[in-house]
């Protein structure tokens, strides 16, 4: 079983409580952050599925987590899903979208719309990982044969 890490980023702790309670299942490891310096320090360190980003917080805000997630080689083909209480207006979702969120949602969440929304995009990163390895294991066959190629080209030269 793949084991996928999500990380849960919100200043107030008991919104990450309330995000953990929804999230939590088999082959889900929850990481929290209370900060988006915090965020960026776990996603340095660990391989991350999915990011539930809350956009308003002391010090760096979501959009700015966001962005420099896109600027990361290793970070910036992960999910963010964007959880916020702020205004709805467009101005904010487009701004969400155009630091790279997949989605926005707004709280209060449906438990049921977050836990399906998850649950897509952690899909989608089981799929990508299978491939990986499966890309891995093509090339290791290849090289495997290809070597093998070259010591049997090697081995029937003739002697006069």
């Amino acid at each position: 079983m793949i084991e996928q890490k999500l990380l849960l980023v919100d200043d107030q702790p008991a919104n990450l409580v309330s995000l953990e309670a929804v999230l939590e299942g088999e082959g889900r490891t929850l990481l929290k952050a209370h900060s988006g310096q915090e965020a960026l320090k776990i996603l340095l360190k660990e391989d991350i599925s999915l990011v539930l980003l809350d956009v308003q917080m002391p010090g760096m805000d979501g959009f700015e987590v966001a962005e420099l997630m896109r600027q990361r080689k290793d970070t910036q083909t992960i999910p963010i899903i964007f959880v916020t209480a702020i205004s709805k207006e467009k101005k904010y979702v487009f701004k969400g979208y155009q630091a790279g969120a997949v989605d926005y949602l707004f709280k209060p969440l449906d438990p049921l719309i977050l836990k399906s929304k998850v649950d897509f995009f952690l899909g989608l990163d089981k799929q990508r990982r299978e491939l990986q390895a499966k890309l891995k294991e093509a090339q290791a066959h290849r090289a495997a044969y290809e070597a093998g190629k070259t010591r049997g080209e090697e081995g029937s030269g003739h002697s006069s």
